[in-house]
């Protein structure tokens, strides 16, 4: 009979196959800091069962968008030779709710103001959040102001 169950030492190939990361992208991330394997007296690196679930965190996160300076210093929070436990991984959840929050945030602001942008199709330019003749907005900042949630003044006109 078979022995079924997961060594507690992964290979990189088995960690790859476990969290669907490319070997080089795994690698990059130790070098990054994410993740540290041990080396075997080969040299061959060793991962620990608990990197699976860093590094699947750290792939959730990046679709989210979030910096991987943000990612590397939450986990730099957690224990680095034993897996992390709950209460290890509520202390930096409480952190990354709130950047995730923000994020939805935005998110829902984005879609709420395309979503009139795309239905005026730029006809009504008195009304339109996207005019800004001039380059008026550029004193509230950088980007996209009106769709970041910036006010746009109340009489534009496409004849200012």
């Amino acid at each position: 009979m078979a022995n079924t169950k997961t060594p507690l030492r992964l290979t990189i190939g088995q960690v790859a196959r476990r969290t669907g990361l490319s070997v080089s992208a795994i690698r990059y991330y130790e070098t990054e800091g994410l993740v540290k394997p041990l080396r075997n007296a080969g040299g061959q690196r060793r991962f620990l069962r608990s990197d699976i679930r860093r590094l699947s965190f750290v792939l959730i996160s990046q679709q989210l968008g979030l910096p991987l300076k943000d990612i590397r210093n939450w986990l730099g929070e957690l224990p680095e030779q034993r897996a992390p436990n709950k209460r290890d991984w509520a202390r930096i959840s409480r952190v990354f709710r709130s950047q995730l929050q923000q994020r939805i945030n935005t998110l829902e602001l984005m879609r709420d103001r395309l979503d009139g942008c795309i239905g005026c199709g730029c006809l009504s330019l008195s009304n339109c959040t996207l005019y800004n003749p001039e380059d008026r907005a550029q004193h509230l900042g950088a980007g996209p102001r009106y769709l970041l949630g910036d006010a746009p003044p109340q009489k534009a006109s496409f004849y200012e």
